[in-house]
């Protein structure tokens, strides 16, 4: 099952997409796709509604897509997941995963512009796979108790002024928390659908052109035990969204590769979870 919100910025209206394609309104069974939604047994009780003709449908055409999630309580991210990213960059192969933060409020719809910042002279891009919490993880004992933790998986475009990242500081915030830093969507799509989330292609381009083509196959650490990893320092809350890292051809590891400048195009796109496309604009 596919959750979506459609709508204007802050007037998104919470939806379900069909298998044929066909849009079906959410806001009889909920106010919104979020925690509270995810929390409360949301994607079955939106399930039956669906499967039991209960939902209005509705025409998306021209509208909006919003992130799938509404108001993440917060986005973790993991650096250097996959062996050849980190091999592009002259980084080590990490011993344990590489957890930063990036700032919620820089989630933004799918398709929505976004800001290079003033003064930026290497924004990147960064095609990753984001997992949805749906349930509280806490101190997890086992790799294998994370799967019941997972609502279900979207795109991320973790987008990185590397500048800002690498050398104006020792975090990386502030290269990672730049507004409308992270479109996410077009949807969430449910973790029974996606199947096996470490068999699954990422692809992005700019302006056309061919930048990252990879696998989750090759992640370092993988989703089960990211989340694991992470539930041992952290409550993980439903809502909650993981950017699990981006495989090999980023403009950092490309030499001569531009960075991403006013008017460029970028897509991306993940075996099963749709598509998405930035244009990016000054700040």
């Amino acid at each position: 099952m596919k959750l979506l919100r459609i709508g204007a910025p802050g007037e998104e209206v919470p939806a379900v997409r069909g298998e044929d394609g066909r849009v079906f309104a959410l806001s009889g069974l909920t106010g919104d796709v979020d925690g509270a939604f995810l929390a409360s047994d949301g994607v079955q009780r939106a399930r039956a509604a669906l499967a039991a003709g209960e939902l209005p449908e509705v025409d998306a055409t021209g509208l909006r897509v919003g992130a799938p999630v509404a108001r993440p309580g917060k986005v973790v991210c993991v650096g250097l997941n996959y062996r050849d990213h980190a091999e592009e960059t002259g980084a080590a192969i990490p011993a344990r995963p590489v957890v930063f933060m990036k700032d919620p409020a820089t989630v933004v719809g799918p398709y929505d512009e976004v800001l290079i910042p003033r003064g930026s002279v290497k924004t990147d891009w960064e095609v990753e796979l984001a997992v949805v919490i749906g349930r509280q993880a806490r101190y997890l004992a086992d790799p294998t108790d994370a799967v019941d933790c997972i609502a279900g998986y979207t795109i991320s475009n973790d987008v990185s002024e590397r500048e800002f990242q690498l050398e104006y500081s020792a975090q990386w915030d502030l290269g990672k928390s730049c507004e409308t830093f992270n479109p996410m969507g077009p949807w969430l799509v449910t973790a029974d659908e996606v199947g096996d989330p470490q068999a699954l292609g990422l692809r992005l381009a700019v302006n056309g052109e061919p930048r990252q083509d990879g696998n989750t196959k090759n992640m370092i650490f993988d989703i089960a035990h990211l989340v694991w990893y992470l539930s041992q320092y952290m409550v993980l809350n439903p809502g909650d969204v993981i950017n699990t890292g981006t495989p090999a051809g980023v403009a950092l590891g490309l030499p001569g590769t531009p960075y991403l400048r006013e008017g460029d195009a970028v897509e991306l796109s993940i075996d099963g979870l749709g598509t998405q496309r930035q244009t990016f604009r000054n700040a």
